[in-house]
């Protein structure tokens, strides 16, 4: 690891980076060139004391995980992040054909969408960025490990998934689900992750065995969803996807019709998802 060179980049990076490039106000008192340490900390999701000790070059060595958040919240190329995981003593992820890291284009999108429910996810359904309005509604689905960062794979295993959901559209929802998995095997095969996630699938769940075998297939999302939140209620939203085909990479935006009254549950959700709290002080999160 050299802490030097990987404390000179980080700061420099973050000198680069205008508050308009992440969807913040520049305001009237800034003096820091780019943007100030604890909102590089803020858009990586770990505490401001972690990132500063980074750049001060006496910070611990950083963990894969954390070098990946710290590639988005700098809104790096590929070559960046490259990089920067080199610097820092590992070596550069594996340039797959489907990416996980997240186009700096993508992620402007999503700065530019704060009070809007939207997030970045893989083919797979694994998410890999989110609003904080996604965060209210969802939850922190970039959380999860192994076949647990699919939202396919926790719907038919993790009972709780299904709450954002109306009772009643739970069994819609299982087939879509299973169809979309299905979509996503047969693209890359069974000696694939998707291959691997099924075969888990078809010995943990009884129900997605059984949709399983019905051989249901989709071209298409659903392009009306309805979604609900404890404090809420229940929504009716629509669906937009946007593709980065280079990436295998899907932006969902979830929107209401101006003037209805999911669009005023939509509008103080995104209230709700300003209110997150802050890390603690001196621990990465």
């Amino acid at each position: 690891m050299d802490r030097a060179q990987l404390a000179d980049f980080l700061r420099r990076r973050r000198e680069a980076l205008q508050p308009e490039d992440v969807g913040l106000r520049r305001g009237t008192r800034r003096r820091t060139a780019g943007l100030r340490r604890e909102e590089v900390a803020a858009l990586c999701d770990m505490s401001t004391d972690y990132y500063s000790r980074l750049e001060q070059a006496r910070g611990p060595q950083p963990s894969e995980q954390m070098l990946a958040a710290i590639a988005r919240g700098l809104r790096l190329t590929l070559e960046e992040r490259d990089h920067l995981f080199r610097l820092a003593g590992h070596t550069a992820p594996v340039r797959a054909l489907r990416s996980e890291h997240v186009s700096p284009g993508l992620l402007r999108i999503l700065d530019r969408l704060s009070d809007t429910p939207a997030q970045v996810m893989t083919e797979l359904g694994e998410t890999l960025a989110q609003t904080p309005a996604a965060r209210a509604l969802f939850g922190d689905e970039t959380r999860f490990e192994g076949f647990a960062r699919s939202v396919g794979y926790r719907w038919f295993t993790d009972a709780s998934a299904r709450d954002v959901y109306p009772a009643e559209d739970h069994a819609h929802h299982s087939r879509a689900f299973a169809a979309d998995v299905r979509t996503v095997h047969a693209k890359f095969g069974a000696s694939s992750r998707a291959g691997a996630m099924v075969a888990a699938l078809l010995r943990e769940s009884p129900e997605f065995a059984a949709i399983w075998a019905d051989h249901e297939v989709r071209s298409t999302h659903a392009r009306e969803k309805r979604l609900q939140h404890p404090e809420v209620g229940v929504m009716d939203l629509q669906c937009q996807f946007l593709i980065d085909p280079e990436q295998g990479q899907t932006l969902l935006v979830l929107t209401a019709t101006p003037g209805t009254d999911s669009y005023e549950k939509l509008r103080l959700l995104s209230v709700i998802g300003t209110q997150e709290v802050s890390p603690s002080p001196g621990t990465p999160r």
